[in-house]
């Protein structure tokens, strides 16, 4: 695949190239202010800058009080359900038991907050932050799992038990935890000072660990009357100010920085730099949500776990600005309202949203149980905040959703659909489904977008043209998913290959050529060809073609047209790649891990006992030579990730051949009725 491992020297020339030249001489300024502010670094032991120890003491102007309180009454409107989530939750954390990224933490009881539990690696800890090449797994370890556990969402999950039940053991742990973070990672010592969406998001769970703990005869002495504290969060605050995500690099980690900044100004206003860091955020947000989105409220990472991400961080600093009484602008909150639209257009039966790119479970605010539908979750708040349209679907709030509502004012929309979207042509993004009454329901997305995002398109996968196809939500054709960013070059290879998605592979090519594990240095252009609906709105048939395929020798054209068989219960697809010479050609059909499948010739019987029952038939075309691979590892071959962290073998069916001049491939999945 050509790729080149991050930090060396084609790495380096692949994402300079990337760049514009605004973005170079910004990060020329940032390298030198991260040189000149090694003498700024703050040994662990050090002691605290006596500002901090003076307005821990009521010296300061403004003083360290904490105003920024759950509204009256907010806690008892948590549904009972919701609760004792919630309490159970945290009952686990108090037991010692809290999984991170597919990973159980044994240690959470005392947390060693540099280590890696998956190679057993601790990543520095006194070193100076940007001298750490947190890349380099021989250095931290598998970096993302060293800075999952410092978001600290764990302790707002206590906090938010101590808010519903009043047991101080959850508030105890809490401030255990936090004191013990502070102590061991001041100013930019050690691998948590070196990404600064991980900076903003652990100033979202302060905010709402010191709010949930409000009533706890502890909150004042562990933040306000803290110097430590004081002097984290401004240190945090001062962090983002100087080293913001730049160009290339601006995606949904410039929205984090941002919402971080944003929250962590209004509810801690208790510096000289507040107002203005306040405002700047703000500001940055505005632009951030505007630059991140298309028109249609698609996110345009095109990774919709991430749509899910910046949605949320969006909502979470907008309600803190309206608690401030400084609320964003209309466009913000016009643009949040649209992305809530999207999600509800998009989800299946089972409240599941498309599959698409990248995904690492990434959360603003945890105050619950982690294995709870977050789609779900966000359409109570998107419900609560701009009112649900009438053809939303159904979503009970949790804890996290009456709070968060509490905080702010309602905000609805204008020029909402009168009925759920199934296009959005910007995106490229295109459901198919079966009517409401015809239980249980097909869902198909196919893909005519964009590669990604901005140049480098971080979070895409080589995915052009791929469908998902989902009966009554269980995974059918299934989009593998992500399983890794760091550590496991190979699996991060594979997982957003092109011979992992449901389209074709030619000539054993990506259709976009990748130049590092987050870095594209060739995109896939798609191009909607034709759209087939129905009076009601709903879409049938789908047509779109790629030039992924146009560097090679001689090139190569892909086009493929989906159509939904509403009387037959199906899904058919012609595949037609045309060219003047001679080439290789691999389709792929990802299995969900639920599906059991037998191959016969180019026919294979489907089937599945769980979470929804349900059988089908493969057709698939005679032109090439079929096969099952399962849980393959040379090549990597039949794998679904369920989440981040996690694999399982899963069947794929590979037909592979070879051909010149034009091939029609047509696949029909047949479901029972």
């Amino acid at each position: 695949m050509g790729e080149v491992s991050p930090g060396s020297p084609g790495w380096y020339v692949n994402r300079l190239r990337a760049m514009s030249a605004r973005e170079v001489s910004g990060r020329l300024v940032d390298g030198a202010r991260r040189r000149a502010w090694r003498r700024r670094q703050v040994p662990p032991g050090a002691p605290v800058p006596d500002r901090f120890a003076r307005l821990a003491r009521g010296e300061g102007t403004p003083p360290a009080s904490f105003g920024a309180t759950l509204p009256e009454g907010a806690a008892g409107r948590v549904p009972a359900d919701a609760r004792a989530a919630v309490v159970d939750a945290a009952e686990a954390i108090l037991a010692g038991h809290w999984t991170l990224l597919g990973v159980p933490r044994p240690d959470i009881e005392h947390p060693d907050w540099f280590l890696d539990p998956v190679t057993g690696r601790r990543a520095p800890s006194g070193a100076y932050c940007f001298s750490i090449d947190h890349r380099s797994e021989s250095v931290t370890g598998n970096v993302k799992q060293v800075w999952e556990l410092s978001r600290m969402q764990h302790v707002t999950v206590l906090a938010a038990a101590f808010a519903l039940t009043s047991d101080e053991r959850f508030a105890r742990r809490a401030g255990e935890h936090l004191r013990s973070w502070w102590a061991q990672s001041p100013f930019l010592s050690g691998v948590h000072w070196t990404s600064g969406i991980e900076v903003g998001l652990r100033l979202i769970a302060w905010v709402w660990a010191r709010r949930l703990l409000d009533r706890w005869h502890g909150a004042r002495p562990l933040f306000e009357e803290n110097e430590l504290a004081l002097a984290q969060i401004w240190w945090h605050q001062r962090y983002l100010d100087a080293f913001p995500s730049r160009g290339s690099s601006a995606n949904n980690h410039a929205v984090a920085e941002a919402a971080g900044q944003l929250v962590a100004a209004r509810a801690f206003p208790w510096f000289d730099e507040s107002e203005r860091w306040g405002a700047r955020a703000a500001a940055a947000l505005e632009a951030g949500l505007a630059d991140n989105t298309f028109p249609s409220g698609v996110n345009r990472e095109l990774a919709f776990e991430y749509h899910g991400f910046v949605a949320e961080l969006g909502l979470l600093a907008g309600l803190e600005a309206d608690r401030s009484g400084r609320p964003l602008g209309p466009a913000a909150w016009d643009t949040l309202g649209r992305m809530l639209d999207v999600v509800a257009a998009v989800v299946d039966a089972a409240g599941r949203p498309p599959r698409q790119g990248d995904g690492d479970d990434g959360r603003g605010l945890v105050l619950g149980p982690t294995d709870a539908n977050r789609w779900v979750a966000l359409l109570a708040l998107g419900g609560a905040v701009f009112g649900p349209a009438r053809w939303w679907p159904d979503a009970p709030a949790d804890a996290a959703a009456v709070l968060l509502a509490a905080m702010g004012g309602d905000h609805p929309l204008a020029g909402r659909p009168e009925r759920r979207p199934s296009h959005f042509a910007d995106a490229g993004l295109t459901i198919m489904r079966t009517p409401p009454g015809s239980a249980p329901e097909i869902w198909c997305r196919c893909d005519a977008g964009p590669h990604g995002f901005l140049s480098i398109a971080a979070h895409a996968h080589a995915d052009a043209l791929s469908v998902e196809v989902r009966h009554a939500g269980v995974d059918v054709l299934a989009d593998p998913g992500t399983y890794c960013y760091h550590g496991e070059p190979a699996w991060r290879r594979y997982f957003r290959s092109t011979s992992a998605h449901n389209t074709l592979e030619v000539d054993g090519q990506d259709q976009s050529a990748s130049g590092g594990p987050f870095l594209w240095v060739r995109h896939a252009r798609s191009r909607l060809e034709a759209l087939t609906t129905l009076p009601d709105g709903t879409v049938t048939g789908w047509s779109a073609e790629h030039d992924g395929y146009r560097d090679l020798v001689p090139p190569v054209g892909h086009r493929r047209t989906v159509r939904l068989l509403l009387d037959e219960r199906a899904i058919e697809i012609d595949d037609v790649v045309t060219s003047s010479g001679h080439h290789a050609l691999q389709a792929a059909f990802h299995l969900g891990p639920a599906v059991q499948a037998t191959l016969e010739g180019s026919t294979v019987s489907l089937w599945w006992d769980a979470p929804a029952p349900g059988r089908a038939e493969l057709q698939l075309p005679g032109d090439l030579d079929w096969r099952t691979v399962r849980g393959a590892t040379e090549p990597v071959l039949g794998w679904y990730s369920p989440r981040f962290g996690e694999k399982v073998p899963a069947t794929t069916v590979v037909g592979r051949g070879a051909w010149e001049g034009q091939l029609v491939l047509r696949t029909v999945l047949r479901f029972e009725a």
